[in-house]
């Protein structure tokens, strides 16, 4: 039987809603827009067409209405019985991304946000990294023993869409950072929390080609979430879906992009390298009517692998669900291995892989959850693929490393 629902400790309700669409003279491509038969208007905001009119989902529906009210509303802080948490998660008492968190030696950090245009055109993700875990410096430090992860930081930023395409990850160093319970600077570019959002300024250069990326980002959650979920059963790696519904604006300046949609925020921790405790993992979010469905699949070198399945809706309540049907897709080209969860009895089809690197993929699936066809936003992880030394020697190609930098703190 599945628990109860879990209640967050507040729900957020930001005070307007920016409904800007985006800058008209960006072209559509990469995304295929959601039209219908009348005069092109959006019919739901998703990465790319599906086939036949699909509902607006709940969170954009549900954000939509957070971002018209005002003020903030309390909404308990136990399960509906006012017992505890059940077993796989936990309580951290952190109701927002706490910058300041204590990381260990060969520890890790990351506070992950993704989104999609109302329209369909565009995406993107950003990661920021205390101990980048995917960082060839950062393993070739642990080689020769205890490393510092405040020495391997970084923030990853991918923009999708056509003429609007963009990816950089530089590295950077402890004198390069700064870090506080509300705010995290890498570099030229920071995040920074003020209770009720999150802003992003980015001030990166991309690769391969050395173009600029500057803009930024604003992340208004519809409410927060301080349930945490262990990956392994030594309990060394922890994952919390902050926000798992958001509004998200996209303003930037290089390039000349700008665009509204819903989003997804979350945090993953841990005190030990990934690679050392798991052979691979599959996760995949999915908006639907009535909120977001999380998918979490790990696969453990001890053998003890694991599957989360969440369904949250808008006011940040979890509910466990049963594990979706597991359905095998094509391999991408570096032959990274990749399946996904949906309804029994369905298919699942991948629209678009948007990053296919030796050891990783990120795709655009098109599902049916819930009973509702939706799109799916879905990551491969090998780290038997990471930890290989001639994946590890490709890396630094894409992932340049300035220790220093000029307006060093």
């Amino acid at each position: 039987m599945c628990p109860p629902d879990l209640r967050p400790v507040a729900a957020l309700r930001p005070e307007h809603r920016d409904d800007t669409r985006i800058d008209p003279r960006d072209d559509a491509g990469g995304f295929q827009p959601d039209v219908s038969g009348h005069g092109g208007r959006a019919v739901r905001p998703q990465l790319a067409r599906l086939d036949g009119v699909v509902p607006a989902a709940g969170c954009a529906d549900e954000a939509g209405r957070a971002l018209r009210g005002g003020g903030q509303r309390a909404s308990g802080t136990g399960r509906a019985d006012g017992s505890a948490v059940g077993p796989d998660g936990s309580r951290t008492g952190d109701s927002g991304p706490r910058f300041d968190r204590t990381v260990p030696t060969n520890g890790y950090a990351w506070w992950y946000v993704d989104a999609l245009s109302d329209d369909g055109r565009f995406g993107l993700t950003i990661i920021a990294f205390v101990g980048s875990v995917f960082s060839p410096y950062y393993a070739w430090a642990r080689r020769r023993g205890p490393a510092e992860p405040e020495n391997h930081c970084a923030l990853n930023v991918a923009l999708y869409g056509k003429r609007a395409r963009r990816w950089s990850m530089t590295e950077r160093g402890r004198g390069a950072i700064a870090r506080d319970e509300a705010r995290f600077a890498v570099g030229p570019s920071s995040l920074s929390w003020n209770g009720r959002e999150l802003s992003i300024d980015i001030n990166e250069v991309s690769v391969p080609w050395p173009l600029p990326l500057r803009g930024k980002v604003r992340v208004v959650p519809t409410a927060l979430n301080e349930v945490a979920f262990t990956l392994d059963a030594e309990g060394r790696h922890r994952w919390q879906p902050i926000a798992p519904c958001c509004r998200v604006s996209v303003d930037f300046d290089h390039p000349d992009l700008h665009w509204r949609g819903d989003g997804y925020f979350d945090l993953n921790h841990g005190d030990a390298p990934l690679e050392r405790d798991f052979q691979s993992w599959q996760w995949s979010r999915a908006a639907t009517r009535t909120g977001t469905v999380i998918s979490y699949d790990t696969v453990a070198r001890a053998g003890t692998d694991k599957s989360i399945a969440l369904h949250v809706d808008p006011d940040a309540r979890l509910r466990r669900i049963a594990p979706l049907a597991e359905s095998p897709l094509r391999k991408t080209l570096w032959r990274v291995d990749r399946s996904a969860r949906a309804d029994a009895e369905t298919s699942v089809r991948v629209v678009s892989t948007l990053e296919d690197a030796p050891f990783y993929a990120r795709s655009h699936l098109a599902a049916r959850i819930q009973g509702e066809d939706v799109a799916v936003m879905h990551e491969s992880l090998s780290l038997d693929r990471f930890q290989m030394p001639i994946v590890q020697a490709m890396l630094p190609f894409r992932m340049p490393r300035r220790a220093g930098w000029r307006g060093q703190r």
